[in-house]
């Protein structure tokens, strides 16, 4: 088992990764009072049934899978369920799935009474390498991803890669673009090993380790994004407004943010990317409607007066942060996407 620490001003939390950590999970959080499970129909019910069984008294909401359940009405859904069964500032939320899961829980627990306690159980690989940590809880409006939400940490995540056997492959795909992107900014080591190797039971918790110390790192030093947490949204601009005008289901998180990444890089950087994505089945080529693309980047919540702090890597491990037009920027990745073609 591997433990990271986040220290920020206001709060400390533990991230406990390993196998098997599920069956043990009273050990690192506080269960002994009400505890309200939010899972959704796309995870193992037994997963939300052994939270339930070590909680003093465990209630599970489980909500329809799919990126349409981050919003209002399943917020209300889970607000009215915590209402109705009466709990107070003194219990807690657990969030057990997917990103979906986690944001829309973290939001929910943000809200109820003001603030109730969140712990957050992450059970695909996109959640443990992206979502369950750094305290950004939200939900989507009026097709806007993550439009609504706040800054909320957990009081602890546990990561038990045993779950990661349920996914298919496509899915566990998906999620190891976070790990890559982590490291074309900030760790070209780590980026050689993907190069190099591929990830499976044996090394699952390594290459978790190291992209979330990547992640902690820069929590602790911009846990509002005022800076350098910018740097988390690499491949994130362009692959949010490709996930938006795809309708959020046709592709996956990790895919868009593949395609995201690619205009994103030098021609040298760009040469060693592509190689990996399709090492790891992940997408390299897309053609959108570039007038709908505009038209999203420039309602992004990290948009403002018409201008974007965009991440641009020159060289593996590196990083830039660059302000540009939203038109610029629409403009540059048009041309990139069209002259590099299927790349």
């Amino acid at each position: 088992m591997t433990t990271l620490t986040i220290n920020l001003p206001h709060s400390k939390y533990d991230i406990n990764i390993g196998s098997g950590l599920l069956d043990r999970i009273d050990e690192f959080f506080n269960l002994d009072r009400r505890v309200f499970i939010i899972t959704d129909s796309g995870v193992p019910r037994e997963y939300a049934e052994t939270v339930k069984k070590k909680a003093g008294l465990g209630y599970v909401c489980t909500l329809p899978a799919g990126e349409g359940t981050k919003s209002i009405a399943c917020f209300e859904t889970a607000l009215s369920q915590m209402v109705e069964l009466g709990f107070s500032r003194g219990d807690c939320v657990v969030s057990v799935g997917g990103g979906v899961v986690g944001d829309l829980g973290g939001y929910v627990a943000s809200s109820y009474m003001r603030g109730v306690d969140f712990y957050n159980v992450p059970t695909t690989t996109l959640s443990q390498l992206d979502s369950s940590i750094g305290g950004k809880v939200a939900i989507n409006l009026n097709g806007v991803k993550n439009i609504v939400g706040a800054f909320y940490q957990p009081k602890g995540v546990l990561i038990d890669t045993r779950t990661l056997k349920t996914l298919d492959e496509r899915q566990y795909a998906s999620g190891l673009c976070e790990a890559i992107k982590m490291a074309m900014t900030s760790n070209a080591e780590l980026f050689a090993f993907f190069e190099k190797n591929a990830v499976n039971e044996s090394n699952l918790e390594y290459v978790i380790s190291e992209a979330l110390k990547i992640k902690k790192s820069v929590v602790e030093k911009d846990e509002k994004e005022t800076s350098l947490r910018k740097i988390l949204n690499f491949g994130h601009t362009y692959g949010h407004a490709i996930e938006s005008i795809t309708g959020m289901e046709k592709l996956y998180h990790g895919e868009c943010v593949s395609l995201g990444m690619i205009p994103m890089c030098s021609e040298e950087a760009r040469k060693r990317l592509l190689p990996v994505l399709n090492k790891f089945g992940l997408p390299t080529s897309f053609t959108p409607d570039f007038e709908e693309i505009y038209r999203v980047m420039a309602h992004d919540k990290k948009a403002s007066g018409g201008f974007i702090d965009a991440i641009f890597v020159e060289k593996i491990g590196e990083y830039k942060i660059e302000k540009i037009s939203v038109e610029a920027l629409t403009k540059m990745i048009k041309e990139i996407v069209l002259t590099k073609g299927d790349f």
